[in-house]
């Protein structure tokens, strides 16, 4: 049961934190660094959707740690560096004859995120708080249109929730997004269940689901409204898998592949994330 314990904490989201109420024993870390590409894509969900003339590629590289601080209290660091880039990208604004495309990339850092869970509750289920910060870290270029990460403070509480089952676990959690700068704020909810599969690997089935309150009225600049980097009102309903080796007691990979099955200003096209994870 403790070996499962320990393994759970190493289901990070692409993009944000881990969402499990699984908190880390004093003076014991979790490290992982991971890799998400969502490759070559040029339509976006949306009502109706749309495209761009050109294509976006979206890397992120991500160093997330969790250290216990007590052990029912853990602290949360996420750091992402991003780098995008725009190929054979036509501006609509400028009239010419023959090929007017262009291309950008631009690597820079995303919204660097520190956080802490707090464990309340450990019975049959175990209940947990967590409450994050995503600072304003991100970057703008004019030309290219190209933005790193919302031009904004990121408050997150969530409610955490979770058991261990007799080969897996369940969990789930519920909160939000505040965002300042005039950018909507989120309602979040979702879960995940897992099995062994054997004594070394786990897999896992997750939905996570995000709604725009709609309660900003923030603007941009046309070419990221195009697009379509971290704009407002941002909104996913994702479902995929997840798969975790252990390789030695300290040491593992991860892997994920969501699909989108519902979304607004966010692209039409799967990302994949790996990772491996260092434990003590």
């Amino acid at each position: 049961m403790k070996k499962l314990l320990l393994l759970i904490t190493v289901f990070v989201s692409s993009f944000l934190f881990s969402q499990s109420p699984w908190t880390k024993e004093k003076g014991k870390y979790y490290t992982q660094v991971s890799f998400s590409t969502i490759q070559n894509y040029d339509t976006f969900f949306g009502d109706p959707e749309f495209s761009i003339d050109g294509e976006i590629t979206d890397n992120t590289f991500q160093f997330y740690g969790e250290y216990g601080l007590t052990n029912k209290t853990s602290l949360l660091l996420n750091i992402p560096l991003k780098s995008i880039s725009i190929s054979d990208f036509t501006d609509p604004r400028i009239d010419c004859d023959g090929d007017c495309s262009q291309s950008y990339n631009d690597t820079a850092l995303g919204n660097i995120e520190i956080g802490i869970k707090h464990n309340f509750y450990n019975k049959k289920w175990l209940l947990s708080t967590q409450f994050s910060v995503e600072a304003n870290t991100s970057s703008f270029d004019e030309i290219s249109g190209i933005r790193t990460g919302y031009d904004a403070f990121t408050f997150t509480p969530l409610l955490l929730a979770g058991r261990s089952l007799k080969k897996g676990y369940l969990q789930t959690f519920v909160g939000g997004n505040i965002r300042t700068n005039n950018y909507s704020s989120n309602f979040k909810i979702g879960g995940e269940v897992g099995a062994y599969l054997t004594k070394k690997i786990i897999l896992a089935g997750f939905i996570d689901v995000v709604k725009s309150l709609e309660n900003g009225d923030i603007t941009f600049p046309l070419l990221n409204q195009l697009n379509a980097l971290y704009v407002n009102d941002q909104e996913y309903g994702v479902f995929g898998v997840k798969l975790i080796g252990e390789i030695s007691n300290n040491f593992g990979f991860t892997a994920s592949l969501p699909s989108a099955f519902f979304g607004n200003n966010v692209p039409k096209q799967l990302a994949i994330t790996t990772g491996i994870y260092y434990k003590i």
